[in-house]
């Protein structure tokens, strides 16, 4: 599995607000928030988890953390690229975690659109690089 694994997931700290998690769930191409201290993740958060937003409430200053789910979200690096496949199309899901026993994170398998395969690294870093050239060709 570690070869069809995203290795470099985006994280945000578990002191991550509301605010901040839904700021990041904006990305077209980020589904799933991974929360970690240090390198133990703490929580994941798709944009469903989160409560509406309440303007006055202050709500959005308050922890992500507390709207997190780790169960289901997870998988164990020992499961084959295979099962894991499997498993997120029977879910209706495109993100699992990859974490070792003791909950390290360890990257993020990321189902492409197509479901006939996994996105890369190589494949994050593309689209990365191509809308920077966007953003500079608009200014």
């Amino acid at each position: 599995m570690c070869d069809v694994m995203l290795r470099h997931p985006k994280v945000l700290d578990a002191q991550t607000t509301v605010d901040e998690a839904r700021a990041a769930l904006t990305n077209d191409h980020v589904h799933m928030v991974l929360l970690t201290e240090g390198s133990t993740l703490v929580g994941t958060l798709v944009r469903t988890d989160l409560p509406p937003p309440i303007q006055g409430s202050g709500q959005g200053s308050g922890p992500a953390l507390m709207w997190s789910i780790l169960r289901n979200r997870t998988v164990p690096s020992t499961m084959s690229a295979e099962a894991v496949q499997e498993l997120l199309i029977e879910r209706g899901l495109r993100r699992l975690a990859v974490v070792d026993r003791d909950g390290t994170l360890l990257g993020l398998m990321c189902l492409k659109r197509t479901r006939t395969g996994f996105c890369s690294d190589e494949d994050v870093a593309s689209r990365a690089q191509s809308r920077a050239m966007s953003r500079q060709a608009a200014d």
